[in-house]
């Protein structure tokens, strides 16, 4: 295997969760287990995506059916990411071949966010703002590169508004859920497609799954979101190295 493959690995695994370019440092790759043969990419989003892991929650049996909920609403999701200050949440993340990585998602708006993985794997993803890091635990290696051409930056801007920071491609009910599809052209490598899924009545936040410029899904679910927490600024912090930009 080249040096180059296992950094395009973890390229496909962690761009989903929102920030990493092409040429990241691969922890997992190394820390864990070859992962299967995958099938060819998908170029479309999934109608029905793969079965979370997590139990579904309950339904009461007085909350309102999908028929008589409004239509989902631009101005309702914008709302809720611009109410905003900061959360923390427990998150499962599914690579493009399969495997699952579990961790703590901290997000401080705007512009800062952290993906801290449990072991085995050795990697931590830190947002400040400006720039974006990916640390590897193991090789005590840092990269670091522009914010600007990630699929999901609009979740840490200033203010929020979807519709100009990206291209609505579609917003629906799908069930109890609204689901929300994106594509953004300003992402390394091309274009990437984003489907986002709030909760039907509550608009908050549940998962999303990001389809990379070669087709590939990674998938992100969160659960114990906190919308309370208020993470320290020291989570965010990023020690000053240049800056990569890749081509």
């Amino acid at each position: 295997m080249t040096k180059t493959a296992p950094f395009r690995a973890l390229t496909r695994t962690a761009i989903a969760a929102g920030f990493v370019l092409l040429g990241a440092a691969s922890a997992l790759a190394q820390a864990l287990p070859t992962p299967p043969v995958r099938t060819a990419p998908n170029t479309q989003f999934r109608a029905d995506p793969p079965p979370s892991p997590a139990r579904p929650a309950t339904t009461p049996a007085n909350a309102p059916k999908p028929a008589d909920l409004p239509p989902p609403s631009l101005d309702r999701i914008n709302a809720y990411f611009n109410g905003l200050r900061g959360f923390q949440a427990d998150f499962v993340q599914i690579a493009p071949d399969g495997r699952n990585y579990g961790g703590i998602l901290y997000l401080l708006r705007p512009g800062r966010m952290r993906f801290e993985y449990h072991p085995p794997a050795q990697l931590e993803i830190v947002a400040d703002g400006r720039s974006v890091a990916i640390r590897d635990r193991k090789l005590r290696t840092q990269d670091v590169y522009f914010i600007g051409q990630t699929p999901l930056k609009f979740l840490l801007a200033q203010r929020i508004d979807i519709a100009k920071d990206s291209t609505v491609k579609d917003l629906k009910r799908a069930g109890d859920d609204v689901q929300l599809f994106l594509e953004d052209k300003s992402t390394i490598g091309g274009t990437s497609k984003i489907r986002v899924v709030f909760d039907g009545q509550t608009y908050a936040l549940k998962e999303w799954t990001v389809t990379d410029p070669q087709g590939f899904d990674t998938r992100v679910m969160l659960s114990n979101l906190n919308t309370n927490a208020n993470p320290d600024r020291s989570l965010f912090v990023i020690e000053e190295q240049k800056i990569i930009n890749p081509n």
